[in-house]
């Protein structure tokens, strides 16, 4: 709903705090309830992100969060990674508030249209013109549903970090679509990229320039990101960036980087607990 993982932990604490702040027994359906508290504290971060995009250094993205620990719930579904994708959140902030919800409500959680009216306080006719009206606003990215399984992307992402280590620039633009676009968000991190860069020739060549710039010192590893396999990369103990590929046909068609420490923080956060719980694992 939010593009933000720390917005939406303080909206799953409030939502909770209002919880412990009802009488006992006064709520007859409490899911329905809990759903409802929390759509309406979305609906309002979301009236007050535009302002909040326009003070924003460079190129926006959402936080990248890791999906393999479950962190998000269970991604049985196409639609239900599909609405976690950078892609689609990229996308979702085409969308009023209303059509936002209203389509994650319906798409990844499968409310009826009946459901959906009452959780937003709108009429089902209303609410059907909503759904319909973001699925057209969205419909750029909901065809990549049929990109491939994550096996196949992730032998994908294997291939493009070996030619990327191996200064392979012939190899990295096969592996691009010719129109994809690569888009950085470091808010005001030095030696970030600000505007996006496009077309297949100038993405690898500015990849393989980042690449021997910065990957003396760097640990990079394959983690499963917002639904698709991505590319994170440490200094020592500290998380610098995170590499989210967008799959479609075989080939990458978008690249987003987000390398903003504020953005990483909770991803950082995961990483430590997996790291931790590897190392308990393995001993």
């Amino acid at each position: 709903m939010l593009g933000s993982a720390a917005d939406a932990d303080d909206v799953v604490q409030d939502v909770f705090l209002r919880w412990h702040g009802t009488e006992p027994g006064s709520v007859k359906e409490p899911s329905a309830w809990l759903v409802k508290v929390a759509t309406n504290l979305c609906l309002n971060r979301l009236g007050s992100a535009p302002i909040r995009r326009e003070r924003y250094v460079g190129s926006w993205l959402p936080e990248p969060v890791l999906t393999s620990d479950s962190a998000l719930g269970p991604m049985e579904t196409a639609e239900q990674r599909e609405t976690v994708s950078l892609a689609f959140l990229v996308l979702a902030e085409r969308l009023t508030p209303a059509e936002r919800a209203v389509f994650v409500l319906r798409e990844a959680f499968g409310y009826s249209h009946r459901e959906v009216a009452e959780l937003v306080e709108l009429s089902e006719s209303n609410c059907r013109q909503l759904h319909s009206r973001a699925r057209k606003r969205l419909s750029t990215v909901l065809p990549l549903r049929s990109a491939g399984d994550l096996a196949e992307n992730r032998m994908l992402v294997e291939r493009f970090l070996d030619a990327a280590r191996g200064g392979d620039l012939a190899g990295l633009e096969r592996m691009l679509a010719e129109d994809v676009t690569s888009v950085a968000d470091g808010g005001d991190t030095p030696g970030v990229a600000r505007l996006p860069v496009h077309g297949g020739q100038k993405v690898a060549r500015y990849l393989a320039t980042v690449t021997s710039r910065y990957a003396e010192g760097l640990t990079v590893s394959i983690r499963e990101v917002n639904g698709t396999p991505a590319l994170v990369a440490r200094s020592a103990s500290t998380l610098v960036g995170v590499f989210v590929p967008e799959i479609a046909g075989g080939r990458i068609a978008g690249i987003r980087i987000v390398a903003d420490p504020d953005k990483l923080r909770f991803v950082g956060t995961q990483l430590a607990r997996l790291s931790r719980s590897e190392e308990s694992f393995g001993s």
